[in-house]
């Protein structure tokens, strides 16, 4: 029998705190001896946007034998060292202040990375495992730090610093770390041990979190594998990072790291859950559904990711489309939230959709592919030219599995579908150890109606190719109806329309976008004007709306504006106000297709409860 290849070890260091540098040593034991490549990513899975992780090294070097070793760059992110045959040791100083769910972030009060960010990947030994020397910081900054990850232990306690395992690469970048004082509290779920670790400041009631998440995760397992109704992982791990003001998460495949403002966090003796906690909440089901669609189930096109460039896909729309569908209706569920708010949150994110006339020009297809180049780089125009993958596609989900429970008499649904991805092209996606199994195909571009139609037994091909390759309005309110849910669109108020985003900025009363064929747009006024007077008045956000109160729509004003140091003049036609609310509202009091579509999954799946 061979004798498997020696690991390939990283030595991570705080090193300097006030500095938010991390120090990382990479041993190779067996390099290329033709001279070993190396590089960082450019990109993190789940965030679909080239981020050039190599721009954040300080310094690099390369030494062997004690040597200092030549050590070129090829590329923004791949350098190449000399050839040698004795073990090669990389030492890598890392730039950290990025607060965020993405990259690295280090000083006095606490460190977290993505390895992503820190560790080079040795090209030709991604397979090989990885070992993994935790190391704490210096003790004049902390003594008392602890460790929350979902890197196996090889040596290190629970929640120590030392050694840690990972299978192959691709896992080593799937397990973030948290290092410093975070508090914590666990739950049994789904046959699986859960843990929450919240950093930053705060006076919250994380019993309370543990309750309210126990109950969604298992309703989750549950609509995948209804007969084990057990989580793919045997322990799972949500890091909080608690803020003045932040949103964000990024799913792994075995934890999340998530960001959130602090007064988000439950609070003692809060009753039901209020509009920031269950936004937290939402987010958490987002980034867990993820744990089995988008980590495990993946497009064709990431099987298996390119690190070193863009990874296109047009089926976006599904992956975080269905994701944003399936997580606010896991809360309902699960009994979290009632069915009032559940129709709450859906009509905002239908109110989001109908404000962006980008809705019109792109497709959701179109969408997902371009999200590297147009979602996550947005500018003035995007809201004229791009639609939300997330919420329109969670939209699309709805319109779907509203039309396949109807059509069904409720004996089918968008759930069946989601269970059949996962047995074909998901559950033996990743080996018991978390490496890499079998590596199913993934889900092709072309294999969604297919499968629908297989799991459901309705042909759905037509609306798909209206609602996802056009830019045809969803039939909503038509779809609704038999659930004996109401839909109406109204204006959010009576005042006419400048047929702008505007915002404050400084001082300054700004044209952040001009919509497409709204009067501004039609009058000239462009991004970036600046708002002095309106009909001969000067104006500021509050004085302009009482001013616009005043007129109807289709009177003349005249605005004069700034266009960088150029006072101009503008003559515009105000518009309707904009039908951008909406409202569902349930028209019956009991509804059998609704009971089957938002009924309690019941809180006993949760099975366990929750301990500090």
């Amino acid at each position: 029998m061979s004798r498997p290849p020696d690991p390939i070890t990283y030595r991570i260091t705080p090193a300097d705190p006030h500095a938010h540098l991390f120090t990382v040593t990479l041993t190779v034991a067996h390099p290329d001896p033709a001279g070993q490549r190396l590089a960082l990513p450019a990109w993190i899975p789940g965030s679909y946007l080239i981020r050039d992780f190599a721009r954040h090294l300080v310094s690099i070097r390369a030494e062997a034998g004690g040597r200092r070793l030549r050590l070129e760059r090829i590329d923004k992110h791949t350098w190449q060292a000399a050839p040698t045959t004795g073990p090669l040791q990389v030492h890598c100083t890392v730039y950290a202040w990025d607060l965020s769910v993405r990259t690295a972030h280090l000083d006095a009060t606490h460190g977290f990375y993505n390895a992503s960010s820190l560790c080079l990947r040795v090209i030709g030994q991604e397979s090989h495992r990885c070992t993994v020397l935790l190391e704490p910081p210096p003790g004049s900054v902390a003594r008392d730090w602890r460790v929350a990850t979902t890197l196996p232990e090889a040596g290190a306690p629970r929640h120590g610093f030392g050694r840690y395992e990972a299978p192959d690469y691709d896992a080593l970048i799937d397990h973030p770390v948290e290092m410093g004082t975070f508090a914590s509290v666990r739950f049994e779920a789904a046959g699986a041990e859960h843990e929450v670790a919240v950093t930053g400041r705060v006076d919250a009631d994380l019993d309370r979190l543990a309750r309210d998440l126990a109950p969604v995760c298992a309703a989750q397992a549950a609509l995948f594998e209804p007969q084990t109704r057990r989580a793919p992982f045997g322990r799972y791990l949500f890091l909080l990072t608690a803020v003045d003001d932040g949103y964000g998460g990024l799913e792994h495949r075995s934890s999340t790291a998530l960001l959130c403002g602090r007064n988000d966090l439950p609070r003692p003796g809060l009753g039901a859950p209020d509009d920031g906690y269950r936004g937290l909440l939402g987010l958490a089901s987002h980034e867990y559904f993820h744990a089995w669609h988008v980590k495990r189930i993946k497009p064709a096109a990431f099987v298996p990711y390119d690190l070193g460039r863009e990874n296109f896909t047009r089926l976006l729309w599904i992956f975080e489309g269905f994701t944003s569908y399936y997580d606010d209706l896991m809360l309902v569920r699960a009994g979290v939230i009632g069915e009032a708010d559940y129709l709450k949150g859906l009509g905002r994110t239908l109110s989001g959709v109908l404000r962006g006339p980008g809705r019109r020009v792109q497709s959701l297809a179109d969408s997902s592919f371009d999200a590297w180049t147009k979602y996550y780089r947005p500018d003035e125009n995007t809201p004229n030219a791009v639609v939300s993958y997330y919420a329109k596609g969670a939209l699309v989900a709805l319109a779907l599995d509203l039309s396949i429970r109807a059509r069904t008499r409720g004996r089918a649904s968008l759930d069946d579908a989601m269970r059949l991805m996962w047995q074909r092209h998901g559950r033996d996606f990743l080996a018991p150890d978390g490496s890499a199994g079998p590596r199913p195909s993934g889900l092709p571009e072309d294999g969604f109606p297919a499968l629908l139609e297989e799991a459901t037994g309705v042909p759905m091909r037509p609306a798909l190719a209206r609602w996802v390759d056009g830019t045809e309005e969803l039939p909503l309110a038509r779809l609704l109806a038999p659930f004996g849910i109401g839909l109406a669109t109204a204006p959010t108020d009576r005042t006419p329309s400048l047929g702008a985003r505007l915002a404050t900025r400084g001082a300054d009363l700004c044209v952040a976008t001009a919509y497409s064929g709204g009067a501004a747009q039609r009058s000239g006024l462009s991004a970036g004007d600046v708002l002095v007077a309106c009909d001969g008045l000067r104006v500021d956000e509050r004085s302009l709306k009482t001013l616009l109160t005043r007129r109807r729509p289709g009177d003349p004003v005249t605005v004069h504006a700034f266009r960088r140091d150029v006072l101009m003049r503008f003559e515009l036609v105000l518009d309707e106000p904009a039908r951008t609310e909406a409202t569902l509202a349930p028209l019956t009091r009991d509804n059998a297709l609704r009971r089957g579509w938002l009924g309690p999954t019941a809180r006993a799946l949760a099975g366990a409860g929750a301990r500090s």
